[in-house]
């Protein structure tokens, strides 16, 4: 039996590599050996092609390169079995780093002093403190609540809106459609970290730009999104930002990937654009996650951190 690696756009061998010499009594395979479909128990995707899973009739589990498995679920053949998420500290780590970074970048209007610059304009604005924002985090799950943790450790002033009611200390929760415009009215930096799901599709939008609350932050309230692209409506994040509903957006994901050059957020000054490197999967410490499970599992032990497919995470 076999672990093979399905990893469009990746280097299948360096994850071989390292999966062989984590597993040496376990064959690691990738889509350039000669298999039997058959004797595949686990399969490590990544974008996987129509026909990945053809032919796996002993398949025990799919395991899911990135933290967020929306694109998987859509797949059109996907295999009744378990999908295992990656949950891994390191990617948690910097997927933090980004947002206190763009936080702090916007509370203390840097992105402001950007454009002074370029102008060669002395204008002394002086930012509100820490805990005079109000920093919002829609979804806590690990990334969102390790955010939210941290955010509030250097001072903010941290809500979180979730589907369903969490608790973490110093942290105000709001849960449900019902409570989501209290969230955002006690909101100035929205930081999107949901899963993508029919639910969260298209979520940051004018409507919900418009329900943010005003007056804490030069040129008006901020969005950040370190989620998914299909989160946001483009249209209306430029709408948005032209208009003065958004005072500025820290964008890492987008509705197309790679960012079209005719869109027009790249010519937004008040657009801070990075291309979907927010937090990347680590290749040790996916392979020591991965191959944890794989030797748990075939112990007898119970798989972990599995998808809720009706949930889409």
């Amino acid at each position: 039996m076999a672990l093979l690696l399905h990893l469009t756009g990746i280097d299948e061998a360096g994850w071989a590599k390292g999966f062989g010499e984590a597993m040496p009594d376990y064959r690691v395979v990738t889509r350039d050996d000669s298999f039997d479909p058959a004797e595949i128990e686990y399969i490590f995707v990544w974008k996987p092609e129509p026909d990945a899973f053809a032919g796996m009739s002993n398949l025990k589990a799919i395991l899911s390169l990135g933290a967020g498995v929306d694109a998987l679920l859509e797949h059109p053949a996907l295999p009744n079995v378990p999908v295992i998420r990656f949950v891994d500290e390191e990617l948690t780590h910097c997927m933090s780093d980004y947002v206190i970074s763009q936080v702090t970048m916007h509370q203390r209007l840097f992105t402001r002093y950007a454009a002074h610059q370029k102008a060669k304009v002395w204008r002394q604005l002086y930012p509100p403190a820490s805990h005079e924002i109000s920093v919002g985090i829609m979804g806590l799950g690990v990334l969102g609540t390790d955010a939210a943790r941290k955010l509030k450790a250097i001072g903010f002033t941290v809500n979180g809106w979730s589907r369903s009611a969490k608790s973490i200390d110093g942290v105000e929760g709001f849960a449900g459609d019902a409570r989501f415009n209290d969230f955002l009215a006690a909101t100035d930096i929205l930081v999107c970290l949901l899963p993508l799901t029919d639910e969260t599709r298209g979520i940051l939008n004018m409507q919900t730009f418009k329900a943010l609350r005003t007056g804490r932050l030069v040129g008006g309230p901020v969005l950040i999104n370190a989620a998914r692209g299909g989160h946001q409506k483009e249209a209306d994040i430029v709408a948005a930002l032209n208009d003065g509903t958004l005072g500025a957006v820290s964008l890492d994901v987008f509705e197309v990937e790679p960012l079209p050059r005719t869109s027009p957020l790249w010519e937004l000054d008040t657009c801070f654009i990075t291309p979907h490197i927010a937090a990347i999967s680590n290749e040790q410490s996916g392979v020591g996650y991965f191959s944890q499970i794989i030797a748990d599992h075939q112990a007898g032990n119970g798989l972990r951190n599995i998808v809720d497919r009706g949930r889409g995470y």
